[in-house]
C-alpha cells in the first residue's frame, strides 16, 4: 500500500465518521464514497479498520488504566465519552448485522 492509499484510507474513515456524528446508523454512511471496495474491500473492510482503531485506542487506555490503578471499566467509559461518534458507529453497525443476521434465521 502507498502512502496515498493510506492517507485516503484515512479520509474514507474520518468521512464515514463525519456522517455518522449525524446518524451513525444512518443507511447511506457509506454510500458514494470512492475507492471504498479498492481500499477496504467494501463496507465491511472499513468497519474491521475502524474496529481496529478502537482495539487500539482502548488497549492504550487500558494500559494507562492499569499503570495509574484505574478500573478496566472505567477506562473503557472513559474512551467512548472521547470517542463517542466511533463507538456509536461501531455499535450501530453491529446492531443493524445482528437483526439481519436473526431475519436470516427466520
Amino acid at each position: 500500500m502507498t502512502w496515498e492509499d493510506q492517507h485516503a484510507r484515512t479520509d474514507i474513515m474520518h468521512t464515514v465518521l463525519r456522517r455518522a456524528a449525524a446518524d451513525p446508523a444512518g443507511p447511506d454512511l457509506f454510500a458514494g464514497i470512492p475507492d471504498l471496495e479498492r481500499l477496504f474491500g467494501g463496507e465491511e473492510g472499513l468497519l474491521l479498520a475502524l474496529r481496529y482503531r478502537w482495539n487500539i485506542h482502548l488497549d492504550a487506555k487500558l494500559d494507562q488504566a492499569l499503570a495509574q490503578g484505574q478500573d478496566a471499566v472505567e477506562a473503557y467509559l472513559e474512551l467512548a465519552a472521547e470517542q463517542p461518534v466511533l463507538r456509536a458507529v461501531l455499535d450501530a453497525q453491529y446492531r443493524r448485522r445482528h437483526r439481519a443476521l436473526e431475519a436470516m434465521a427466520r
